[in-house]
Formats: C-alpha cells, sequence, structure tokens
C-alpha cells in the first residue's frame, strides 16, 4: 500500500477520534451550564477541514511521492496538538462553549500563546499538503481556513473577555 493512503487514513482517523472526544466534552460543558456562542460559522470549518482533507486524498494518487521532511514536521505538530488537549483537557472541543466558573486555561502552550491550538491547525493545513507536493491545497485551504480563524477568533475573545 502506497505509504500516503496510509498517512491521510490515519490522519483522517486521527480527526474523527478528536470530534468523538469533541463531543463528549461538550456534552459534559454543556451539563455544567456551558453556554456555546458563534454557532452560525462551525459548519464552514467542518467544510474547510473535512474539504482539505476529501482534497488530499483526491490529490494523493498510487505514485505520490512523500516528501519525509514535511511530514516530520507535521508528526511535531501533531506532538503539539496533543499538548493543547492534554492542557485543556475536559474543555477542549470543537465549538466555543463557555463555562461561568471555568478557569482560563494560563499552563501548557497557553502560557505563551492565546489560541495555540489554531497556530497549530494553521501549521497542519500548510505542512500536509507539501509533503505530498500538493501546493495549491495548501495555499488554497490556508487562505480559507484563516479567513474562519478571523471570524472565529473575534468570536473566541468576546465570550472570554469576561475572565
Amino acid at each position: 500500500m502506497n505509504p500516503a493512503w496510509v498517512i491521510l487514513a490515519l490522519v483522517a482517523a486521527q480527526r474523527l477520534g478528536e470530534l468523538v472526544y469533541s463531543r463528549r466534552n461538550e456534552a459534559r460543558l454543556r451539563a455544567m451550564g456551558g453556554v456555546e456562542t458563534g454557532a452560525g460559522h462551525y459548519p464552514f470549518f467542518f467544510l474547510v477541514h473535512g474539504g482539505w482533507l476529501a482534497a488530499l486524498a483526491f490529490w494523493v494518487g498510487q505514485g505520490a511521492i512523500v516528501n519525509w521532511w514535511w511530514l516530520g514536521l507535521f508528526a511535531l505538530l501533531q506532538i503539539g496538538r496533543l499538548w493543547v488537549l492534554a492542557s485543556l483537557g475536559r474543555y477542549w472541543c470543537t465549538r466555543i462553549i463557555t463555562v461561568p466558573e471555568a478557569p482560563l486555561i494560563t499552563s501548557g502552550p497557553y502560557r505563551w500563546l492565546r489560541h495555540p491550538n489554531y497556530a497549530l491547525v494553521i501549521g497542519e493545513i500548510a505542512v500536509l499538503p507539501l509533503a505530498f507536493s500538493a501546493y495549491t491545497i495548501a495555499v488554497t485551504f490556508s487562505l480559507l481556513n484563516a479567513l474562519l480563524l478571523v471570524h472565529r477568533i473575534r468570536i473566541e475573545n468576546a465570550a472570554l473577555r469576561d475572565r
């Protein structure tokens, strides 16, 4: 089997696992009195991120050559992703849900960056396509993701302003 297909299958499985984890945390946060803000833009993230994986699956054919340097950088980004998930723990989810008395997380990568998860996702969306020489996918989906993140970060900052 082509290593590129294996890599994409692993990334897809990781993303699906994260969605399951997110749904569990969402239910827990709502049970704690959590309130969602900015739900209107959520389907666009699903489309952009899902479209990114679908575009890669379409692009990566049987003869795809993997650039292992870029893939190594992507693996480092995954370590950062795990650090973010571990730092946020039960508060991590793919939606913006705030719990009134919950503390603002300032440990882990949140010591240095306000939105480290978004920084990692920016890197992932650019780097994984580069591992397959899919430059157009890297640029196109990076721009689409950037447009969504500008909007989302404004909403999230407003939701967290009181903390």
